[in-house]
């Protein structure tokens, strides 16, 4: 239906008591330029078909303009605020309007919608409430014949305006929770950037701590008692220790560019021996490779990062005489899956999900009696989860431990 308009003079309207905090609520809706959405058109043909009405309108009351969110039997867009009937029933935010004859309502008698071509003779519309109270707009119908509504088109028109209702607030929650995502996400950047800058400034002077100490054991280690030894070791020892924890600091962090960088094919046996070579591994140690040498296209530096830590951590947290870790891998249409399995001290059921966490530390201390920092697993989860991939953990306390994961294929 086209709806043209006599040249009628503009009416005066009445404006709500609480205008300024109605006009504030649809700001923070964003609903401006209007935009057509299909929940809300199905939800006014919906309203048209139970009504029986060849138009029904969801509106936007705006401070001079009504705007069309959804219109079903009408292309009209928009109308100015004065001549809009659903500027009135917003004066009542809990009750529905019904104008059964628009020529026998002062307020509408001369309004040019009324006798325009076609008219518009019948009105109902329920108002828009948010959760303060204001109303945004209605749910209306609209006819060019007189009529009523029945009791039970009457309660659907309530219940469908409840749905707009509903709509608009799942609206302004995403709205939120968008606005808090980027400003963590602000938040986020200027941590990392200040990890990063504190890591990386740090590095230097503790590189000249470890130096010194070796020099000053040098030159007047004679000169030094047993005491005096042992505090150069601890200062030796504990700037390794800060300065691994520094390294791990850097590489959680830089791990998200890691996942940027161009995939490439490469086979499993030569990654794991180029990571096992880089291990430098000093213990009485099997490591098993998976039976056969795939190839594989993927991120190798990603993946090169997982598997450093998942072996190191095998290497590490054992009791045993004997290091044995078993790697294995098998594949489908859509994944690669992977699984690191060791003979070492296990972990608590309870603890399991924990150990993914950063900087948590479940170990007192490693065979080599230094304490883990709590960051590797954490990148590894991180890497993994940006290679659409997902991990988890089998482990009994004193038998051992397998970690699997798995990490999307890449076309």
């Amino acid at each position: 239906m086209t709806i043209k308009t006599s040249s009628t003079p503009k009416i005066k309207i009445d404006i709500p008591e609480n205008e300024s905090l109605r006009l504030q609520t649809l700001d923070e809706l964003q609903l401006y330029p209007v935009t057509p959405e299909d929940n809300f058109d199905n939800i006014t043909k919906l309203a048209s078909f139970i009504c029986k009405t060849p138009v029904s309108l969801i509106t936007i009351i705006g401070q001079d303009k009504q705007w069309m969110k959804s219109a079903t039997g009408t292309n009209v867009s928009e109308i100015d605020r004065d001549i809009s009937h659903c500027t009135h029933a917003i004066l009542e935010p809990g009750n529905l309007m019904e104008v059964r004859d628009t020529r026998k309502d002062m307020r509408f008698a001369e309004n040019p919608f009324t006798t325009g071509q076609p008219p518009i003779l019948f009105y109902a519309g329920m108002p828009l409430k948010a959760p303060n109270g204001a109303a945004m707009g209605t749910l209306c119908v609209l006819d060019t014949e007189p009529r009523t509504l029945d009791d039970g088109q009457k309660e659907a028109l309530k219940a469908l305006a409840k749905q707009v209702e509903n709509l608009f607030e799942l609206r302004r929650q995403n709205l939120h929770l968008q606005q808090v995502r980027e400003q963590l996400n602000v938040r986020n950047t200027q941590l990392k950037d200040f990890a990063g800058t504190v890591a990386h400034d740090m590095k230097m002077p503790l590189a000249n701590i470890i130096i010194t100490s070796d020099l000053l054991r040098a030159k007047y280690g004679d000169q030094l008692d047993l005491q005096g030894k042992e505090y150069l070791h601890y200062l030796k020892q504990s700037s390794f220790k800060l300065s691994n924890y520094i390294q791990g600091i850097l590489e959680h962090y830089e791990s998200d560019t890691l996942t940027a960088r161009n995939c490439e094919e490469f086979d499993i046996h030569d990654l794991l021996e180029g990571i096992i070579d880089l291990l430098n591994i000093d213990y009485d140690c099997v490591i098993n490779l998976p039976e056969d040498n795939k190839i594989i296209h993927g991120n190798r530096t990603a993946l090169e990062q997982i598997f450093l830590n998942l072996i190191g951590n095998s290497l590490k947290y054992t009791s045993t005489e004997k290091i044995v870790i078993n790697i294995h891998f098998r594949e489908d249409k859509d994944f690669y899956y992977f699984a690191v399995e060791d003979n070492g001290i296990g972990i608590p059921q309870d603890k399991q999900e924990e150990i993914f966490e950063l900087f948590t530390v479940l170990a007192e201390s490693d065979r080599s009696g230094n304490r883990g920092n709590g960051i590797g697993l954490s990148t590894v989860k991180k890497l993994i989860l940006s290679l659409d991939g997902a991990i988890n953990v089998k482990s009994k306390v004193k038998k051992g431990t397998t970690i699997e994961f798995s990490v999307k294929r890449v076309l």
